[in-house]
């Protein structure tokens, strides 16, 4: 249910308005001046505003003006007397939606509020979109939404099944934690898809994919001019997904500094954007992810304690898949069908004795590394049977070094700090990490410190990259700067 705010210093107007808006099943709240109403956009959040033009302080138009410094995209409708060509566009030079002139049938005003929210719905949907990996519920009829996301009767799966649906009809903050790979995004897609925030966004955070500048400024949004090159507002994740879901995945990573901030907006539900002082609520639903113990990281003094149990209210935990093989036998067939269907490929099927081999093997990338798997099998396969003769190469090569190992060996020895290191070292295992960090920083250097560039020439992912130079900065074996 939408929520409107009626702004106006006259009781009787202000009352018949609110009247009209709530029998045309709005939630109404009311302000008697600009300066109230600025307090309660920023706190409240409504979904539009009504606002008569002639009051004293604060205008309609001076109040439309200091509104949209806080929300850019609030839809405003201007009610005025003075119903002039000049008012009109003055009003929507500056951000109103629509005027209209009283006196106004219901209506007519109904009209008008809908209209405006709709537009805003428009606006907030475009920019969810540009930044989500996938589209607002209610997308495609082939997609797989809420609990069809989880493929598996293990009695692990079972169980996790049986503890999403007492967790979705929650309100309250979830921590999903796990091995990588096995899937915690997906489930925490089923968690809002089975919510009662479902109709609402969902968006997604790397906190492990910039730096935390960067990420505070996505998290929070920025005021225009806030720092170098913010040459306009911009509205972060949690503003974005107010009313819906927002996930933090891989929250383990957050510094220090933004834990705090992360801490306050789960304690109070407000924020400021990054270079404002203006406080603004939020109703969003938080999901965290994490691949590491918590716990451990508690007590190393790397994450605070008080965030973790603000976070660890509802938590679940995701078997990594060598604890649920019976589930490739779900899993595997499903992955291969997406594969032909989206690569317009005939249907393919694993044979009986290549199932066996999959069941066989340890995991250690989970899920992802089985749906990886059966990609490169549909791609590379020439019959429609996809027997254990062309996988087992992939399976054996779990085992071998990293990519960036690789990278290590097939290099030539470089020369780092006035220091040759001969190929001999490679022969001495006890070496092989230092000369790994050392053919990485070369890398960058050679790259300017170009992460992207510098993962693709090693074969690594930029993820990969970035943990390990964070692991270095925190044994101080790298330079800060990296």
């Amino acid at each position: 249910m939408h929520t409107i705010l009626v702004v106006d210093d006259k009781e009787l107007l202000r009352d018949s308005v609110a009247t009209t808006l709530q029998r045309a099943g709005f939630t109404v709240i009311t302000a008697v001046s600009g300066d109230e109403a600025l307090e309660t956009i920023a706190s409240r959040r409504p979904d539009a505003v009504v606002t008569d033009f002639k009051m004293p302080g604060l205008s309609g138009i001076e109040l439309i003006e200091r509104a949209k410094q806080i929300d850019e995209d609030l839809p405003i409708v201007l009610m005025t007397a003075f119903g002039t060509i000049q008012t009109a566009v003055q009003a929507m030079r500056l951000g109103a939606f629509d005027y209209v002139t009283k006196p106004f049938e219901g209506d007519e005003l109904i009209i008008s509020v809908k209209r405006a929210l709709e537009n805003a719905r428009l606006k907030r949907d475009n920019a969810v979109l540009r930044i989500a990996a996938e589209p607002r519920s209610g997308g495609g009829e082939n997609v797989p939404r809420g609990m069809e996301r989880i493929l598996g009767r293990s009695p692990a799966i079972r169980e996790i099944k049986d503890r999403l649906k007492a967790i979705a009809a929650s309100q309250g903050t979830v921590l999903i934690s796990g091995e990588s790979g096995t899937g915690k995004e997906v489930v925490a897609r089923a968690i809002h898809e089975m919510s009662p925030r479902a109709a609402e966004p969902f968006l997604a955070m790397n906190c492990a994919a910039m730096s935390e500048s960067l990420l505070e400024s996505e998290l929070f949004g920025h005021e225009k001019g806030a720092f170098t090159g913010a040459d306009r507002l911009r509205k972060g994740r949690f503003e974005l997904a107010h009313q819906g879901t927002l996930l933090l995945d891989e929250v383990s990573e957050v510094r220090p500094q933004l834990q705090a901030k992360l801490l306050r907006v789960l304690q109070e539900r407000a924020f400021e954007r990054v270079g404002s002082s203006t406080t603004i609520g939020v109703d969003v639903r938080v999901i965290a992810t994490t691949n590491r113990d918590l716990t451990r990281e508690v007590a190393s003094h790397s994450f605070r304690q008080d965030l973790y149990f603000r976070l660890n209210v509802l938590p679940l935990h995701l078997p990594p898949l060598r604890q649920r093989v019976e589930d490739i036998t779900l899993l595997a067939p499903h992955f291969v069908q997406s594969v032909c269907a989206r690569e317009g490929r005939p249907a393919k099927r694993f044979t009986e004795t290549a199932l066996e081999a999959l069941m066989a093997y340890h995991w250690p990338g989970n899920v992802r590394e089985l749906q990886n798997l059966c990609e490169r099998a549909v791609v590379l396969s020439l019959s429609d049977d996809i027997g254990p003769e062309l996988i087992q190469p992939w399976l054996n090569a779990g085992d071998a070094p990293s990519p960036a190992a690789h990278a290590v060996a097939a290099a030539p020895a470089p020369r780092l700090n006035g220091f040759h290191h001969s190929n001999a070292h490679l022969d001495e295992p006890k070496h092989l990490c230092d000369i790994e960090r050392e053919i990485i920083v070369s890398t960058l250097g050679r790259f300017q410190g170009h992460r992207q560039k510098t993962a693709r020439a090693l074969g690594i992912g930029v993820r990969t990259l970035g943990l390990k130079l964070k692991k270095w900065k925190q044994e101080k074996l790298v330079e800060e700067t990296l």
